[in-house]
């Protein structure tokens, strides 16, 4: 249960990056007022959670339907994760964690961003749904499961009152600090995503065997 939690706390916090999604935000935000900063992060945080548990929840029935074990899973959710550590260690936008040249343009214009790019990609991006998803099938029962949540819960939460400090914290780290954090963080899910590859490549060798 321990190792779950430590690993569900380090996956999460570095999939959905608050501090990360904070900057991004103040960025798209910066022209609002207050009142209407808060009414979107708490929309933003709202509407990703909804998502994130639905593929929590939802995901391994989804699994199913389409055929696709849960090694196969792992080894394709960690090569995913890999190359998104690869991108933060490298301090490099992509589409796995930033918004593309074209969404970034569309969202500088759009009135509401809380739904996009707010909660879709920006947190609960690719990275992290599949992170979702794959600590979902780690945890061996619902004891499990309801801690791969309840972690999942509080950093949602963290990711909301980092959202509400925004300005803050652009202004604290400033674009050298969150790379230096992005890629601490990076090196830590590079860690994991090649644990979740090496558990899938387990799985698979144990079931020919």
């Amino acid at each position: 249960m321990a190792a779950l939690l430590v690993h569900a706390s380090a996956a999460f916090l570095v999939t959905i990056d608050p501090v990360g999604v904070a900057t991004i935000f103040f960025g798209l935000a910066s022209g609002r007022g207050r009142a209407e900063r808060r009414h979107l992060a708490l929309t933003g945080v709202l509407v990703a959670a909804g998502v994130l548990y639905v593929f929590a929840l939802g995901g391994a029935a989804l699994l199913g339907v389409l055929g696709i074990s849960l090694a196969a899973f792992r080894i394709a959710g960690g090569a995913l994760l890999f190359l998104l550590a690869i991108d933060m260690v490298l301090a490099r936008p992509s589409g796995l964690r930033a918004m593309t040249k074209s969404e970034d343009a569309e969202a500088h214009h759009r009135h509401d961003i809380a739904v996009f790019p707010l909660a879709i990609p920006l947190i609960a991006g690719p990275g992290a749904i599949a992170s979702t998803m794959l600590l979902m099938g780690e945890a061996r029962d619902w004891l499990e499961r309801g801690a791969v949540l309840g972690v999942l819960a509080l950093v949602l939460i963290a990711t909301y009152f980092a959202l509400r400090a925004a300005g803050a914290l652009s202004r604290l780290l400033g674009v050298t600090g969150s790379n230096v954090v992005g890629r601490v963080l990076g090196i830590v899910l590079a860690a994991l995503a090649v644990q979740f590859m090496l558990d899938g490549i387990g799985a698979v060798l144990s079931a020919k065997s």
